[in-house]
């Protein structure tokens, strides 16, 4: 196979996202408009091959001080595969990507995977060409994911807390009130982890315009005042989490525990996955218990995200 490797352009723009919409594991977040809204902290170095005249995949990726990223402002982000590229062919084309970038100076790859949940087909290709690249595991996070083809059983206490927002007349409804709800969700990360949101309202609005069928805000409402909500990423398979937040009334009164029952059997029943997240720190070192423990109490069970490192330099 006869790769030639070319560097992102905005000249490609359209090409780009024709090939993510037709890939076998993209999602809309390697759509361009999705990978620039924050361009100005990240210098894009994504790669595009080709076997001759063909796209055969894709690398959305950054570079910072000759440390090649695959997308640091993405969550998950390795090759994105043609239905037709064969795995030979991506050994190839990761073998010929560590070539180029050592040719252009670069000294280290961080690489994440995009994990098998996404996939519209089987894409562990790039693993496989992974491991022989001698590539080494940096860190490993692990989702909680309901397989909603063959669903586990709730935990009691989630039971419980769903039959206690139920009596007290909770509503669910699809929200566009993203500023209200960003107001609960700052006020709890700075409170209770003192962190902020990877999305500012700004930037979370500009991308539910671009992606209004892809990112969805679902709340739980009291008396017409939201008391928990939850952003949803949509892909073809999988229902995520994004954001979750609740005020200390709708933590007391079972408003997420209502809403993810709703979500889970009414609006995303028909979905492959729902997935709530990473519930670790520290590379995934640490791991917190308590939150884990709530969404393994509606049926879902582990899913890594993994990292992983190429050096180029001895």
């Amino acid at each position: 196979m006869l790769l030639r490797i070319e560097k992102y352009n905005i000249e490609y723009k359209s090409v780009w996202d024709d090939f993510v919409s037709s890939s076998r594991n993209g999602t809309f977040l390697f759509y361009r408009d999705y990978m620039e809204y924050h361009s100005d902290r990240f210098t894009d170095y994504s790669l595009m091959f080709f076997e001759k005249d063909k796209l055969v995949a894709l690398l959305p990726a950054n570079i910072q001080e000759n440390v090649f990223y695959s997308h640091q402002g993405l969550t998950y982000g390795g090759l994105v595969l043609s239905c037709n590229t064969k795995t030979s062919q991506t050994i190839e084309i990761l073998g010929r990507g560590i070539e180029y970038l050592q040719q252009c100076g670069v000294n280290k790859i961080i690489y994440k995977s995009i994990p098998y949940i996404y996939h519209c087909h089987p894409s562990q290709d790039d693993l496989y060409a992974l491991f022989r690249s001698n590539a080494t595991l940096l860190s490993r996070t692990i989702s909680s994911t309901i397989d909603l083809s063959d669903r586990l059983d709730y935990a009691e206490l989630r039971k419980r807390q769903i039959k206690k927002a139920d009596k007290l007349n909770l509503t669910v409804c699809e929200s566009e009130s993203f500023a209200e709800f960003w107001t609960v969700l700052e006020q709890n990360l700075k409170e209770n982890h003192q962190a902020v949101a990877t999305h500012s309202l700004s930037e979370i609005e500009y991308l539910r315009d671009k992606f209004r069928e892809n990112i969805r805000l679902f709340c739980t409402l009291k008396d017409d005042k939201i008391v928990a909500g939850c952003v949803i990423f949509e892909t073809d398979t999988v229902a995520h989490t994004q954001y979750i937040s609740a005020l200390e009334e709708g933590k007391e009164n079972g408003a997420l525990d209502f809403l993810f029952d709703h979500l889970i059997n009414n609006v995303f029943d028909k979905k492959r996955y729902f997935d709530f997240g990473t519930s670790t720190e520290d590379n995934g070192h640490f791991l917190n218990e308590g939150l884990i423990s709530q969404k393994e109490g509606f049926g879902a069970r582990g899913v890594v995200y993994d990292t992983y490192q190429i050096e180029l330099t001895k």
